[in-house]
């Protein structure tokens, strides 16, 4: 019955039709897709591979283990995309990989944000990092918040400790607590690893599946 009513519409008819049920694909596309501002820093050595690589946490990270653990699982997935492996031997990894990760909460219509950092976090900031921990921003005004996601990723030399990589992924579209948008970050961070590439600069990544 519906394919005969479609059939005896007119094109003119059809049109609209077919442009909401198009606006309507490219809405679901937009929801299970992640558009971040990346910038990356430095240059990876040309003749060298990614290696394997162990996670490196500071002291203000072993102190909060099972949030720097949901860190470091959402980062596995884009390591291992770039090439990288895990060490099976932390003494034995090429790179150590320190991570970060930022969520400032802010209203649109309010008198501004005051990010608040917990421990490291002002060093961090003014050496150049976006360094480890949450942040997060607070108004007076009751409206709906919005939210700031921000990862960064650090490569370093492990036997020298020489930084060799750096990148940072930012979006403001997703609110504060969604695991898959940690993942969609750092997979957009090191999307274009290790080649050299315009910072800043847009990048688009898929949400990863639950």
């Amino acid at each position: 019955m519906q394919a005969e009513v479609l059939a005896e519409m007119s094109p003119r008819c059809l049109f609209p039709v077919v442009t909401l049920a198009a606006a309507l694909l490219a809405g679901c596309a937009a929801l299970n897709t992640v558009t971040s501002d990346v910038s990356s820093y430095g240059e990876w050595p040309a003749a060298r591979a990614p290696g394997s690589y162990v996670f490196e946490r500071l002291p203000s990270q072993q102190a909060n283990p099972q949030q720097q653990a949901q860190l470091e699982d959402a980062a596995r997935g884009a390591l291992e995309k770039a090439g990288f492996t895990p060490a099976t031997n932390p003494e034995s990894a090429d790179v150590t990989a320190q991570l970060g990760s930022r969520v400032t909460r802010y209203y649109p219509s309010g008198p501004g944000d005051d990010p608040f950092w917990w421990n490291d976090a002002y060093f961090w900031r003014h050496a150049g990092w976006h360094g480890p921990g949450w942040g997060w921003g607070w108004s007076m005004n009751y409206s709906t918040p919005q939210y700031e996601r921000e990862v960064a990723v650090l490569l370093r030399d492990r036997r020298t400790g020489q930084p060799l990589y750096e990148t940072h992924a930012r979006t403001d579209r997703y609110d504060a607590g969604d695991p898959p948008v940690l993942a969609a970050l750092f997979e957009a961070a090191l999307k274009d690893f290790p080649r050299p590439a315009i910072s800043p600069r847009r990048v688009s990544v898929q949400l990863p599946q639950h």
